[in-house]
């Protein structure tokens, strides 16, 4: 087939002018040279079944980024050209904008800033055309990414933000955010999330950095879980502050007005190259200039001297405006509302640096950085973890080290607000150890507060007073042994022999209870019941897992298995707390990010189970038996909260007081459960009234 001669020169000028291959240089003069290579190539492509064009545009783009990460940017250019030009014989939109952020992460890797970011422009045009959030986001994170490399912190900052404004727009439709995406794209969504916290609060940003930190937990739980909804707080995302404005108004109508340039011009195309009139291609150049005008003048617009002046002011001109946020106020007034004084902690761990934010119901956020690189800390975490499951060894260094890096730093700050429960939101390897066992010295952690891990603030009601009569479903493995497969091992289960003894005492506290022992206790049996009860009781091994949803459980007296995928569709509306009490964290020793004890708080939340208790590993029998007798018997004869009563259940091994705490507590049965091992690894996920 002979090429459309006109139809050449169009497709040549056309991508020399929007990429920027225009510009006098050896390496634009490359790329210009193979105009005619690129313009057979497409002509070609026009005789190829339509799906394997497909394939071939999304092999060349994997290719692409495969020779520009080996320093071949000239031909990764090339073979870009290519697949826009078959894109645009299938009229495929949506893979322009892919090819488009590939050319600008190209552009990036040669630091041709201006290159890359109008190929950025480009692809943000396509995609606010076809109004598609999800993409449109992750181009204004590279876009955030390419200012944020040229050391420009406040527009990386802004564009940033405006990726997460449109990520959390479209988790009200999460089904588009399981949409598999072209890789196109500098860093993940989390990464995303986590650089605009850390840009925020080195600005001392801290309203706006506490709420990116809290909607971080909540993109770890798409990335963990998928399809995870948002809800009206979510959908808020972070607000744009006063000194943005200017600039977010500016590239909205550029963008807005390129969007109506586009869609004449997509009407164009799809007539195709050998039929269009001299004038319909003379339209194409038209609007393909006029575009980019548009884009320049946005470009030239933040690079005058009136915008970065203003873009300096923005940082200390937004540590004021901060201060009412709407999002702020409402967990101001959710700590405030609480029965105790409280007050929500969010740690977040950088490469160098360990960064802690505390909000209280009375003052403005506080920011405090402890000067800890991210692999000392997780190798304190690892060796404290080492010491809280070996009651032989010291734990009390590592413990003491810990809490000189995370409770130290805001120790004033928690007297002056008159703190007696923190609310946790922990970050990364810091889920798999408790708070609780931090030592100051003198004393655990737990016996100066309470503590209550949640989720993510957005996602948490923490105002939801719990059901005043006491109804227990108690279900316990306690005989014969089941061999499961997890990952490339075979691991024995055994049954609990405590588990019989832990439910018996917990019916003497809790009349109310019905009990369900090993065959019995099966989901077909188990499940149905669980919401004619206010409380779930669970003596049986749970595994927390490092890799898919699938791959932890929850394993039932009948040696059947609920993994954390299932449990969300348990109907749990009426349901106060759900207890596993023999859970286990880290089997093998690995230890990941710990987001499948995020996603089972989570999981657990989507039943309507108000509240979870699980531990962190596993646990000698007696020593659960006698917490959980403890922690019933507070429960159902004093009126504390949950989060209290296992405060003063956990106080009451470490004193070694609990026997006459307990009423039901076994003759003759070991006394000294004052070791953490014992007490500490049982933590509360979620509300704790």
């Amino acid at each position: 087939m002979q090429p459309n001669l006109r139809y050449v020169s169009v497709v040549t000028f056309t991508l020399l002018s929007v990429l920027g291959f225009g510009m006098a240089s050896p390496e634009s003069s490359q790329v210009g040279t193979n105009a005619k290579l690129q313009s057979n190539f497409a002509d070609k492509a026009q005789v190829l079944p339509q799906n394997h064009q497909l394939s071939e545009i999304e092999r060349l783009n994997i290719e692409a980024i495969k020779q520009s990460q080996q320093g071949q940017s000239q031909q990764a250019l090339r073979r870009l050209q290519q697949a826009l030009a078959i894109s645009r014989e299938l009229g495929e939109r949506s893979w322009e904008a892919v090819i488009f952020n590939n050319i600008g992460r190209v552009y990036q890797s040669q630091r041709k800033y201006l290159e890359a970011l109008k190929s950025y422009e480009q692809a943000a045009l396509i995609n606010k055309e076809f109004g598609d959030l999800v993409r449109l986001g992750k181009t204004y994170s590279n876009m955030g990414y390419l200012f944020d490399i040229q050391n420009k912190p406040e527009l990386a900052i802004l564009f940033y933000k405006r990726c997460v404004i449109n990520r959390e727009k479209a988790r009200l439709n999460p089904s588009a955010l399981a949409v598999l995406q072209p890789d196109a794209y500098s860093i993940t969504l989390k990464q995303t999330y986590r650089f605009l916290s850390e840009r925020l609060l080195k600005q001392e940003r801290i309203s706006e950095a506490q709420r990116t930190m809290d909607l971080l937990k909540v993109e770890e739980l798409e990335e963990y879980l998928q399809n995870v909804p948002g809800n009206k707080r979510t959908a808020k995302g972070i607000d744009i502050v006063t000194g943005e404005k200017p600039i977010i108004q500016k590239l909205d109508r550029s963008l807005d007005n390129a969007v109506v340039l586009g869609k004449e011009l997509t009407k164009l195309r799809k007539t195709p190259p050998q039929e269009r009139s001299l004038q319909q291609e003379q339209r194409i150049q038209q609007l393909v200039l006029s575009q980019q005008q548009l884009l320049d003048e946005f470009n030239t617009f933040i690079d005058s001297p009136t915008v970065k002046v203003q873009i300096e002011q923005i940082s200390r001109t937004a540590r004021r405006q901060n201060l009412d946020l709407q999002s702020l106020n409402e967990i101001r007034d959710n700590l405030a509302r609480l029965p105790q004084k409280s007050a929500l902690l969010y740690p977040l761990i950088l490469k160098d640096s360990l960064e802690l934010v505390l909000v209280t119901p009375d003052s403005p956020p506080i920011h405090r950085t402890v000067a800890v690189t991210a692999e000392n800390l997780h190798q304190t975490i690892g060796d404290f973890r080492q010491a809280l499951i070996n009651p032989s060894q010291n734990i009390k260094a590592p413990a003491r080290q810990l809490y000189d890096w995370l409770i130290k730093p805001i120790e004033k700050d928690l007297k002056l607000s008159y703190t007696q429960t923190l609310i946790y939101a922990p970050d990364d390897q810091l889920r798999y150890i408790p708070l609780t066992a931090l030592y100051d010295g003198k004393h655990w952690l737990v016996e100066r507060f309470g503590i209550n891990h949640i989720t993510s603030a957005s996602l948490t009601n923490l105002n939801t007073p719990k059901q005043s009569t006491l109804r227990v479903l108690a279900g316990a493995f306690t005989k014969g042994n089941y061999e499961i497969k997890i990952g490339n091992r075979q691991v024995t289960f055994a049954g609990l022999p405590f588990a019989t003894r832990e439910v018996d005492s917990l019916a003497a506290a809790v009349p109310d209870t019905k009990k369900l022992l090993d065959d019995a206790f099966s989901p077909k049996i188990a499940v149905p019941q669980m919401d004619d009860y206010t409380i779930v009781h669970l003596a049986t091994h749970a595994a927390f897992v490092v890799g898919k949803p699938e791959d932890s459980f929850i394993l039932f007296g009948n040696g059947d298995r609920v993994n954390f995928r299932n449990v969300a569709t348990w109907s749990l509306p009426n349901v106060d707390l759900v207890v596993l009490s023999a859970c286990e964290t880290g089997l093998g020793g690995k230890l990941g990010n710990g987001e499948e004890i995020l996603g089972f708080g989570y999981q657990m939340q989507q039943t309507g189970a108000k509240a979870a208790i699980a531990s962190l590993w596993s646990v000698d029998d007696g020593g659960t038996q006698a917490l959980m007798s403890v922690f019933y018997n507070i429960l159902s004869s004093q009126k504390l909260t949950k989060t209290e009563a296992l405060q003063q259940a956990q106080i009451s091994l470490i004193k070694g007081n609990w026997k006459t705490k307990n009423e039901n507590a076994p003759a003759g049965s070991i006394s000294n459960f004052s070791h953490p091992y014992y007490w500490a690894p049982f933590i509360l996920i979620g509300n704790g009234l």
